[in-house]
């Protein structure tokens, strides 16, 4: 028999129905051996009992296994939350944040684990991501970086992480975007070069990867296309011709030139 097959506690102790206070939800199927049991310590089985039996939620929310606690807390009522807000585990304040009304959202906002930061990043809006911007963890901010309002986005244009700038500039307005042309990430300049209008792509004509430079010169004004046709890269230059450009009988130019 396999570690799972065994009905025991949180403790190792084998689980006895019949010493068990709720054992007349067995002819209803309310609990169910190996399957539906708040005393088992295995996180499914005691969340089936709630998702069974929700009233009975609020008189497991001070049990001593966390996952006890952290499944209760999925279903008990919304008022009877507050009280786990500080909970000493993060999966308890992780159902909480998922539950919790706007007001009291705000209160985990600084909480210690970055799971429980993702939650409420991604239940927020507005004005109350700004003090997450600077998150320590990246995929908060990556969370931000989705839900901002578009006068935060600046805010995070530099920020340490690439995926971070990525998200940025996907949505940040056409009057800033210009400014992540210079960004460090070839992935974060590729999506520039796809979003700018063409009259303003020039400062990419030279950008040290050579995808920036193709989707350049499939959308640049025709005015600029001349050193694109030479460029060291044939797929470049190939975007370039294709255009409607004379090809040129000049050699390619060196890379870096």
């Amino acid at each position: 028999m396999s570690d799972i097959d065994k009905a025991v506690d949180w403790l190792e102790r084998p689980v006895d129905c019949t010493q068990c206070a709720l054992n007349a939800g067995l002819a209803g199927g309310r609990c169910e051996p190996l399957r539906a049991c708040v005393h088992d310590r295995y996180a499914k089985r005691i969340h089936r009992f709630f998702q069974r039996n929700p009233e009975q939620a609020p008189a497991y929310l001070n049990h001593p296994y966390f996952e006890v606690r952290a499944a209760a807390a999925r279903v008990a009522p919304i008022f009877s939350l507050p009280r786990l807000i500080d909970d000493k585990d993060e999966a308890v304040r992780c159902s909480v944040a998922r539950r919790l009304p706007h007001r009291l959202l705000l209160k985990l906002r600084n909480d210690p684990d970055r799971e429980v930061r993702i939650i409420v990043a991604s239940r927020l809006d507005g004005g109350d991501l700004a003090p997450m911007i600077g998150d320590p963890d990246y995929s908060v901010r990556l969370c931000v970086a989705r839900r901002a309002p578009d006068g935060m986005l600046p805010a995070l244009m530099r920020d340490d992480d690439a995926e971070v700038r990525l998200e940025v500039a996907r949505r940040i307005a056409m009057e800033w975007l210009s400014t992540m042309a210079w960004d460090e990430s070839a992935r974060v300049r590729l999506v520039v070069a796809q979003r700018l209008p063409a009259e303003k792509l020039a400062a990419l004509i030279r950008d040290p990867d050579w995808c920036v430079r193709f989707v350049v010169a499939c959308r640049i004004d025709e005015e600029y296309l001349d050193r694109l046709a030479r460029d060291p890269i044939a797929e470049v230059r190939e975007a370039a011709h294709s255009r409607g450009l004379t090809p040129t009988l000049a050699p390619p130019l060196a890379a870096g030139s």
